[in-house]
């Protein structure tokens, strides 16, 4: 009776051994990893290590940020904003809207943009787009359709909308995954 009882402990201690121990290899392999990238000595301990990698995150964002055009780059944070910006021009001054959004790239977002801008009878002037790693930072200069459309003189209103708008697009996300459809052929069932 009592080797019934052992027996599930015995590999539930020789499972926790093995995963325990493929964990250490892999902080192992990353450790060594950054000690290369780093190129550090092999001897170096963790602790020093990990703060010479942390020195050298924070001079990387630091030259990032003095390269100039980091604004443009996506964040890892969503974002919206719109401000009204007066531009000159022969007749005078024109007022514009200056819109930032970051958020997740995902499929159909463009013809999204072109919708809501379409819907608040919007054109594009000029439009920058960065995508980095899944994200996607838009900066537009926006107009009313007219061209001649004051969109920012109307007591702000153009602008609030134009920011709840784009706030909305950018708030409703990569829609959930759906689920997997599966095509039989044969015998064999294959996931799509």
């Amino acid at each position: 009776m009592t080797d019934e009882l052992l027996e599930p402990a015995l590999a539930a201690s020789r499972n926790h051994r093995e995963a325990e121990r493929r964990r250490r290899e892999r902080i192992k392999f990353h450790l060594d990893r950054l000690r290369s990238l780093l190129s550090c000595d092999a001897r170096i301990d963790k602790a020093s290590l990990l703060a010479k990698a942390v020195d050298h995150v924070r001079d990387l964002k630091k030259r990032a940020a003095e390269i100039g055009g980091a604004a443009s780059f996506p964040t890892e944070a969503d974002e919206v904003a719109v401000d009204p910006v007066d531009i000159p021009t022969a007749a005078g001054r024109r007022h514009i809207l200056m819109a930032s959004f970051c958020c997740d790239d995902r499929s159909g977002l463009l013809p999204e943009l072109a919708e809501t801008l379409k819907s608040l009878r919007l054109k594009i002037l000029r439009a920058e787009i960065a995508t980095v790693g899944g994200r996607v930072r838009n900066v537009l200069a926006v107009a009313g359709e007219d061209g001649g459309g004051d969109v920012a003189a109307a007591g702000g209103a153009p602008a609030a909308f134009l920011e709840e708008s784009l706030r909305a697009m950018v708030d409703r996300g990569i829609p959930a995954e759906r689920p997997k459809r599966r095509r039989v052929s044969g015998r064999r069932t294959t996931t799509v």
